[in-house]
């Protein structure tokens, strides 16, 4: 049975970014996703709580879109020892804000694929319970399992071709991938 793509559910979270002195002195300042509001309102940097040096910050709000074609990927979230979500995020932002906050999902294989770049930063935050109750509502609701298909293999031979020769143009002996012959000494002895 064929899942739908267009299957999906969307709730508004808030990006709670905690910022504190950097612990080195090339970095003034040390930022890190700590935390998520549920349905939370529109905002962008508005200061939650300060105490001395640190402060939060509700950064952004974003919609976490759950797909049907991806319960497995929340089957793994749900599974870990702190169900998490994934906020990705960017160094430089175009607004004067000290970070962008690009996404939010649930799925550790698309968070995966950020982190794969380089240019991204991927923070893993704990789920609320509300969180993990509505994901995995999502994920009962339209998880289908996909039964494992073993490959076979094809009966051609492929013993019967003569692979390494290089171009078939040139002829040779032997095979062009072999081992380079030692190089003679002066003297004629080796």
């Amino acid at each position: 049975m064929a899942r739908s793509a267009a299957i999906h559910e969307t709730l508004p979270l808030g990006i709670v970014i905690r910022r504190q002195p950097g612990v080195t002195r090339w970095a003034r300042w040390a930022f890190k996703a700590v935390a998520v509001l549920p349905g939370a309102a529109p905002a962008h940097w508005a200061v939650l709580r300060q105490e001395g040096d640190v402060t939060e910050y509700h950064a952004a709000t974003l919609p976490l879109t759950l797909w049907a074609a991806e319960t497995e990927a929340y089957l793994a979230a749900l599974s870990d020892e702190v169900p998490s979500i994934y906020v990705v995020m960017r160094d430089e932002a175009e607004d004067g804000a000290p970070l962008e906050v690009l996404l939010v999902t649930a799925s550790p294989y698309e968070a995966q694929d950020y982190t794969d770049s380089g240019e991204e930063l991927v923070e893993k935050v704990p789920m609320t319970r509300g969180l993990v109750a509505w994901v995995r509502d999502f994920v009962t609701a339209h998880h289908v399992e996909e039964a494992f298909v073993k490959r076979k293999r094809d009966k051609k031979r492929i013993d019967l071709v003569e692979d390494g020769k290089g171009d078939h143009r040139i002829r040779q002996m032997s095979d062009v991938y072999r081992a380079p012959r030692p190089a003679r000494k002066a003297g004629g002895l080796q």
